[in-house]
Protein backbone atom coordinates (compact mmCIF):
# COMPACT_ATOMS: atom_id res chain seq x y z
CA UNK A 1 0.00 0.00 0.00
CA UNK A 2 0.95 3.56 -0.73
CA UNK A 3 0.58 6.56 1.44
CA UNK A 4 -0.47 10.06 -0.10
CA UNK A 5 -1.22 13.21 2.13
CA UNK A 6 -4.46 14.54 1.78
CA UNK A 7 -5.66 17.99 2.00
CA UNK A 8 -5.94 18.09 5.47
CA UNK A 9 -2.56 17.51 6.16
CA UNK A 10 -3.39 13.26 6.83
CA UNK A 11 -2.10 10.40 5.41
CA UNK A 12 -4.64 8.54 3.23
CA UNK A 13 -3.96 4.79 2.09
CA UNK A 14 -3.96 4.37 -1.76
CA UNK A 15 -3.93 0.90 -3.46
CA UNK A 16 -1.57 -0.08 -6.17
CA UNK A 17 -2.03 -1.33 -10.14
CA UNK A 18 -0.86 -4.97 -10.13
CA UNK A 19 -1.11 -7.66 -12.99
CA UNK A 20 -2.49 -11.03 -13.16
CA UNK A 21 -3.20 -13.68 -15.39
CA UNK A 22 -6.79 -14.23 -15.47
CA UNK A 23 -6.03 -18.25 -15.25
CA UNK A 24 -4.40 -17.51 -11.98
CA UNK A 25 -6.32 -18.26 -8.79
CA UNK A 26 -7.50 -15.27 -6.57
CA UNK A 27 -6.73 -13.86 -3.58
CA UNK A 28 -6.94 -11.79 -0.97
CA UNK A 29 -4.44 -9.38 -2.02
CA UNK A 30 -5.85 -8.66 -5.16
CA UNK A 31 -8.44 -6.54 -4.07
CA UNK A 32 -10.57 -5.05 -6.66
CA UNK A 33 -10.32 -7.42 -9.84
CA UNK A 34 -10.97 -6.29 -13.28
CA UNK A 35 -10.95 -7.93 -16.46
CA UNK A 36 -9.33 -5.58 -19.49
CA UNK A 37 -9.53 -7.87 -21.93
CA UNK A 38 -11.95 -7.27 -25.14
CA UNK A 39 -13.23 -10.63 -25.15
CA UNK A 40 -14.14 -12.89 -22.08
CA UNK A 41 -10.75 -15.82 -21.60
CA UNK A 42 -11.44 -19.60 -22.78
CA UNK A 43 -13.36 -21.83 -20.63
CA UNK A 44 -13.61 -19.12 -18.32
CA UNK A 45 -16.86 -18.90 -15.60
CA UNK A 46 -17.89 -15.66 -14.09
CA UNK A 47 -17.07 -17.48 -10.92
CA UNK A 48 -13.34 -18.37 -11.61
CA UNK A 49 -12.83 -15.25 -13.16
CA UNK A 50 -14.10 -13.60 -9.73
CA UNK A 51 -13.78 -9.93 -11.40
CA UNK A 52 -15.66 -6.96 -10.39
CA UNK A 53 -15.50 -5.50 -13.38
CA UNK A 54 -15.15 -6.09 -16.82
CA UNK A 55 -13.59 -3.11 -18.53
CA UNK A 56 -13.71 -4.53 -22.38
CA UNK A 57 -13.91 -0.71 -23.45
CA UNK A 58 -10.63 0.15 -21.83
CA UNK A 59 -8.91 -2.59 -23.84
CA UNK A 60 -6.75 -2.50 -27.38
CA UNK A 61 -8.92 -2.20 -30.51
CA UNK A 62 -9.67 -5.41 -32.42
CA UNK A 63 -7.27 -3.52 -35.11
CA UNK A 64 -4.42 -3.16 -32.96
CA UNK A 65 -4.74 -6.13 -31.19
CA UNK A 66 -4.81 -8.13 -34.90
CA UNK A 67 -1.95 -6.43 -35.92
CA UNK A 68 0.11 -6.92 -32.56
CA UNK A 69 -0.48 -10.41 -32.64
CA UNK A 70 1.30 -11.20 -29.49
CA UNK A 71 4.89 -10.65 -31.64
CA UNK A 72 7.28 -9.46 -29.01
CA UNK A 73 9.14 -8.17 -31.91
CA UNK A 74 6.30 -5.98 -32.10
CA UNK A 75 5.54 -4.79 -28.53
CA UNK A 76 7.01 -1.15 -28.80
CA UNK A 77 5.29 0.38 -31.39
CA UNK A 78 2.08 -1.85 -29.96
CA UNK A 79 2.99 0.11 -26.88
CA UNK A 80 3.36 3.32 -28.18
CA UNK A 81 -0.29 2.45 -30.44
CA UNK A 82 -1.99 1.33 -27.45
CA UNK A 83 -1.05 4.30 -25.48
CA UNK A 84 -2.58 6.85 -27.81
CA UNK A 85 -5.74 5.16 -28.17
CA UNK A 86 -6.26 5.25 -23.93
CA UNK A 87 -5.31 9.07 -24.59
CA UNK A 88 -7.86 9.51 -26.93
CA UNK A 89 -9.82 10.39 -24.57
CA UNK A 90 -12.88 7.04 -25.30
CA UNK A 91 -11.08 5.26 -22.30
CA UNK A 92 -11.24 8.75 -19.76
CA UNK A 93 -14.71 6.93 -17.72
CA UNK A 94 -12.82 3.66 -17.49
CA UNK A 95 -9.69 4.67 -16.31
CA UNK A 96 -11.23 7.08 -14.47
CA UNK A 97 -13.02 4.41 -12.76
CA UNK A 98 -10.11 2.43 -12.02
CA UNK A 99 -8.00 5.29 -10.60
CA UNK A 100 -10.83 5.61 -7.86
CA UNK A 101 -10.61 2.09 -6.86
CA UNK A 102 -6.95 2.45 -6.38
CA UNK A 103 -7.37 5.32 -3.95
CA UNK A 104 -9.14 3.04 -1.37
CA UNK A 105 -7.64 -0.52 -2.24
CA UNK A 106 -5.51 -2.29 -4.50
CA UNK A 107 -6.60 -2.71 -7.88
CA UNK A 108 -5.39 -6.42 -9.80
CA UNK A 109 -5.81 -5.92 -14.08
CA UNK A 110 -7.20 -9.24 -15.16
CA UNK A 111 -5.52 -10.26 -18.61
CA UNK A 112 -5.70 -13.56 -20.82
CA UNK A 113 -2.30 -13.29 -22.87
CA UNK A 114 0.18 -15.94 -22.44
CA UNK A 115 3.16 -13.99 -22.61
CA UNK A 116 3.59 -11.94 -19.52
CA UNK A 117 5.83 -10.00 -20.29
CA UNK A 118 4.63 -8.48 -24.03
CA UNK A 119 0.66 -7.72 -23.03
CA UNK A 120 -1.99 -4.66 -22.78
CA UNK A 121 -1.89 -5.45 -18.98
CA UNK A 122 1.46 -4.20 -18.58
CA UNK A 123 0.87 -0.94 -20.78
CA UNK A 124 -2.28 0.21 -19.16
CA UNK A 125 -0.63 -0.47 -15.48
CA UNK A 126 2.54 1.81 -16.32
CA UNK A 127 0.23 4.62 -18.02
CA UNK A 128 -2.16 4.35 -14.36
CA UNK A 129 1.49 4.65 -12.29
CA UNK A 130 2.34 7.39 -14.08
CA UNK A 131 -0.74 9.32 -14.62
CA UNK A 132 -0.85 12.41 -12.66
CA UNK A 133 -4.47 12.05 -11.32
CA UNK A 134 -4.04 8.83 -10.00
CA UNK A 135 -1.28 10.47 -7.69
Amino acid sequence: MRTAASRSGEKDVMGQFKIKRVYEAANDEDGVRVLVDRLWPRGMTKERVGAEAWLKEIAPTPELIRWFGHRPERFEEFRERYLAELKSGSAAPHLNRLRSWAKERDVTLLYGARDERHNQAIVLKRYLEDSADYC
